[in-house]
């Protein structure tokens, strides 16, 4: 069967053809605003045509390309608008549709197409399986933990969900990344006013008895368990 003019297929599975290159094709001389204003008054928007989004280019007789208005039109309405032309052309359209359409509805055509789809499903689970992965990595691990804990556990989670980082590197990290102060001082190692907005660390505060009696307060980073599933996933989504 030779190809009279270009079938395509839209998101509904619907086979579709311009509504320019039918009015072409059909050798009409009126101009296609015209002719289009005239016969999609008894047409439905969506049903028997939708808008071509962006347009369709056209190159004039000066070489010039330019983009016009057009529409994707169902089979049914094109064999419809090949008749209303009631030229020989109008027929050999309309035959030309009713074989296209006794092909695309075959066994063959259908089993292809409803392969096609399940491989695009199965394409979307994939995806959606990769985008859920480090959530679901980390689900076992703390997405339920409500308690804080030290950097040094934080690193022994990351490396069981395997990323591999010890509690040097981790503090490093997290130091060069802005979530721990960076300077030298009796604040190093503390969560940066970004961290604790982000409410991904706490400061414990902690009391040490010296050995001439006096007392000191200590204070310590630890990571909350919105902050562990921050930096798991985090990690995570950098690995993957």
């Amino acid at each position: 069967m030779n190809e009279l003019i270009k079938i395509s297929s839209n998101e509904n599975d619907e086979q579709v053809v311009s509504a320019r290159e039918l009015h072409k094709g059909l050798g009409l001389k009126k101009r296609f605003s015209v002719w289009w204003e005239q016969n999609s008054k008894l047409l439905i928007e969506h049903e028997d045509f939708m808008g071509v989004p962006g347009g369709t280019p056209i190159t004039n007789g000066n070489g010039r390309t330019q983009i016009l208005d057009d529409y994707f039109l169902t089979i049914d309405t094109a064999k419809h608008l090949a008749m209303q032309s009631q030229t020989e052309k109008g027929r050999e359209y309309r035959t030309y549709f009713i074989q296209v359409e006794k092909a695309w509805n075959s066994p063959d055509m259908v089993m292809k197409r409803a392969l096609q789809i399940a491989d695009k499903r199965v394409l979307a689970l994939e995806a959606q399986n990769q985008e859920m992965k480090p959530k679901a990595l980390f689900a076992d691990s703390v997405a339920s933990s409500h308690t804080s804990i030290l950097v040094g556990e934080l690193a022994k989670i990351l490396r069981s969900n395997g990323v591999n980082i010890g509690a040097n590197r981790l503090f490093e990290w997290l130091r060069n990344n802005g979530y721990l102060i960076k300077r030298n001082g009796s604040d190093r190692n503390m969560p940066t006013q970004k961290s604790m907005d982000l409410g991904l660390f706490e400061i414990k505060e902690g009391t040490r008895l010296h050995a001439d009696g006096s007392i000191a307060v200590t204070k310590t980073s630890k990571v909350t368990g919105k902050g562990q599933i921050y930096f798991v996933n985090k990690f995570l989504q950098d690995v993957a």
